[in-house]
């Protein structure tokens, strides 16, 4: 039976002729960090100190155990970051040159001093630069030059923190007659009948040795004999359980296990989890263009989408434990879909089988992002290697619904003058509409590709034609105000976000001591966005009276606004289902403490767009746009009910109300109309519509010229709950629970009342309950100063 060793203990890490100790998996930062050679890069403007390390070569040493035994011995790297040279007693063994495979070495009878020696990335991707040519892309670091995660090197949200080490996992395995390489799983529904294909490799030490397969799932077994290197067994499962994603039905896993026999004597095993779905996506032409639609289990989706970055600068910090934390919350703001975006990695599997078990959706961007890609060697089989290598590795997952070619290097090719400086070089187009392709067909023939994001489908259309495809909105907060996302209706958003910093706590750790300022060296150094303070003050000005030297307050209205846009996006794209069937929000989550357009900052702590996403994403939505109050309904059953209407001043006054009847059926969309007399006029009055427990508010003016009066409540403080009771309107009240404690989290975000009303806030991780500090910690919409 194979035997696998892991090799985590052990290994010193060569700085300046000293051996300091390295945990792998790891990087170099984290054990200069740990030995305290280096400061923490995430506080203060600590990153530019640690900019030297990404510059360095660096070195890993231990001793190999010994590798007697059995008639083969393995030396495996699940991932090595990235550039490495691996030596036994001064013996190469090989070079690696691609942070998303992993690489296997003989070391058969072998013993000694093991070596692995890590390039500078920047020299590496500089000599690959000066080899190819130079190629355009977003950002000025040389990311696009070798096959590493983008990110490393900065972007408008991430450090720059240039990497290396062996991030995954390492391993000696010892084996004899042969061994399982690879197992390529099939999965397929059709006439309630699941079907399992499992492709097998295996490599030999004797090729006269008769193989056996033996595979099991749900209570069905099958055997198949090896033919050389390679065989199929199939299975058959009747009445197979569906897996949905959530909302939609329950997640069932089925284990597979596939064992490798010689004479009945287990040489190897492999195990996995299954799911029995069907995916597909619809790209019809129609009336509007052309969609793109997922569809599973013959169920058409809207999309509720987050975009998913690395939760980390350092992903082997990443731990099981925090995958599923971070992808809980997602679950509980009413995604349903994650799009690990392509400037990132592909994910470790305690990311996806999280997926698997909350009925999360994944699209999986390959790597590549907002740059040109050369395609020459030696970056073109590095590419087709670590697609083959990923494709497989990923395909068990039931979550697992889409690939993708790449992010945004279609439209940047058509809009970004990249076409010109490249005078006819590569730049990726082969990769996204040739290789790729072409092994997700060969490999992955049940799963959707599609070439990019944003992509309409062909060239025959902009790549980011709202018409046709998935579509980027980012004209929006780059230059507009968010009423302009209602301008349009695209088939998919697949990116689209508003800026806002992270919580009070997180910037108090990220920038330790001294008076919080929005312009202040720290916070700027922490805005990675191109004028993001600016756009910042721009966004607010369309709506408040900018709150100049008021952090606090600017801090408040920043997370307003960011709120407020995301919501004015949703509600109107969701409204127009089925002609869009999706948003994906740029982004879930942060791997540092920065301003961003993240719904969960850098430190885990949840915002209140995340609270918003709560609202907007649930299976049920009331939402007002123009004369009319459109019900969204999500649900698998129908949606009966009556609104009630009101037209109010900002005293608290009822103009006018009414009540009407709804009926939306399921996954359906319906509209009521607003009768003329009860639409709000000028800027002291506003409509609300309440059905349900659900309400939608519209104020027609901006908030800088309503007339709010000074907001006036109660506040009661008991353990775990902080309830406020308005004697006024009081609008966008927010409990910051992180002033009270940082440790302290609320249950909601924005909420609205009006005179009379209560809510009760949830408040957990709070030690000491202050009512004193509970009024600090509250803020809402106030006159103007």
């Amino acid at each position: 039976m194979l035997q696998a060793t892991p090799l985590t203990e052990g290994w010193t890490l060569r700085h300046e002729g000293d051996a300091l100790p390295a945990a792998v998996p790891g990087c170099v930062h984290t054990d200069l960090l740990a030995a305290g050679v280096i400061p923490d890069p995430f506080l203060g403007r600590n990153e530019t100190e640690v900019a030297w390390v990404g510059r360095r070569d660096w070195t890993y040493e231990r001793e190999l155990p010994a590798t007697n035994g059995h008639e083969q011995a393995d030396l495996v790297f699940d991932g090595l970051d990235t550039v490495a040279e691996i030596l036994l007693d001064g013996r190469v063994l090989g070079r690696t040159r691609n942070m998303h495979r992993a690489h296997r070495f003989d070391v058969t009878g072998l013993s000694g001093r093991l070596s692995v020696r890590f390039v500078s990335a920047y020299a590496e991707a500089e000599a690959v630069r000066g080899k190819v040519g130079e190629r355009p892309g977003a950002y000025a670091e040389p990311f696009q030059y070798l096959r590493k995660m983008a990110c490393s090197f900065g972007w408008d949200w991430g450090p720059t923190l240039v990497t290396a080490g062996m991030w995954r996992p390492v391993r000696l395995e010892r084996w004899s007659t042969a061994r399982i390489a690879r197992v390529r799983p099939v999965v397929t529904v059709e006439d309630g009948l699941g079907r399992v294909e499992l492709a097998v490799e295996v490599e030999r030490t004797r090729v006269e040795a008769p193989l056996v397969v033996e595979a099991r799932v749900g209570g069905e077994r099958a055997r198949a004999e090896i033919d050389g290197t390679a065989g199929t067994v199939r299975l058959q499962v009747p009445r197979p359980r569906l897996w949905w994603p959530r909302g939609y039905g329950e997640q069932p896993l089925y284990d597979v296990e596939l064992t490798l026999l010689h004479e009945d004597r287990e040489l190897d095993v492999w195990r996995r989890r299954i799911g029995f779905r069907t995916v597909e996506l619809d790209r019809r032409a129609d009336e509007h263009g052309s969609g793109f639609t997922l569809v599973v289990n013959g169920e058409r989706l809207f999309a509720r989408g987050v975009n998913w970055i690395p939760d980390d600068p350092f992903p082997s910090r990443i731990t099981r434990e925090r995958y599923r934390e971070r992808l809980r919350q997602a679950a509980g703001a009413g995604v349903d879909l994650v799009r690990v975006w392509g400037g990132g990695i592909y994910e470790s599997e305690d990311f996806y089988d999280a997926c698997d078990e909350l009925g999360l959706l994944v699209w999986q961007d390959f790597p590549f992002a907002c740059a040109a890609y050369p395609e020459e060697q030696p970056l073109r089989g590095e590419v087709e290697a670590e697609a083959r290598e990923n494709v497989v590795r990923l395909m068990p997952h039931p979550s697992l619904v889409l690939w993708n070619g790449n992010n945004e290097n279609l439209w940047g090719f058509r809009d970004w003058g990249w076409e010109p400086r490249l005078a006819g070089d590569s730049w990726g187009e082969g990769y996204y509409l040739g290789v790729l392709p072409r092994v997700v067909a060969e490999l992955d023939p049940t799963r959707p590709y599609t070439a990019g994001s944003p992509w309409s489908g062909s060239w025959e259309h902009h790549p980011n034609d709202p018409a046709h495809g998935t579509h980027h909105s980012w004209d929006v907060w780059n230059r507009e105000d968010y009423a302009e996302y209602r301008a349009t209706v695209p088939r998919f958003v697949a990116e689209f976000g508003w800026q806002a910093p992270p919580a009070y706590a997180t910037l108090r750790r990220a920038l330790p001591g001294g008076e919080l300022a929005a312009d202040s060296p720290g916070m700027l150094h922490h805005q990675k966005a191109d004028d993001g303070n600016g756009k910042l003050r721009r966004g607010l000005e369309r709506h408040f009276a900018f709150p100049e030297g008021d952090f606090d307050r600017w801090h408040y209205l920043t997370q307003v606004n960011q709120a407020r846009a995301v919501a004015a996006g949703i509600e109107h794209w969701r409204s127009h289902w089925p002609r869009c069937a999706g948003t994906v929000v740029w982004q879930l989550n942060d791997c540092w403490p920065v301003t961003s357009w993240a719904a969960i900052d850098g430190d885990g702590r949840e915002k209140p767009l995340y609270h918003e996403l709560r609202r907007v994403y649930a299976d049920r939505l009331l939402t007002l746009r123009g004369r009319a109050l459109v019900v969204v309904n999500q649900a698998a059953e129908e949606w009966t009910g009556a609104v009630r209407l009101r037209r109010m001043s900002v005293e608290g006054a009822v103009i006018g109300e009414a009540e009407v009847g709804f009926r939306a059926g399921r996954r359906a969309v319906a509209e009521v109309a607003v009768a003329r007399e009860l639409e709000p006029v000028g800027a002291k009055e506003f409509l609300v519509a309440d059905a349900d427990g659900l309400r939608a508010v519209h104020f027609p003016a901006p908030d800088r010229d309503i007339p709010y009066p000074r907001p006036e409540f109660d506040v009661s403080v008991a353990p775990g709950a902080v309830t406020v009771t308005a004697r006024t309107l009081v609008r966008d009240l927010l409990l910051q629970a992180d002033r009270l404690d940082p440790e302290a989290r609320a249950d909601r975000g924005l909420v609205t009342l009006l005179p009379g009303e209560r809510v009760t806030i949830g408040v957990s991780g709070w030690r000491t309950p202050d009512p004193d500090a509970v009024r600090s910690a509250l803020f809402c919409m106030e006159p103007h100063r």
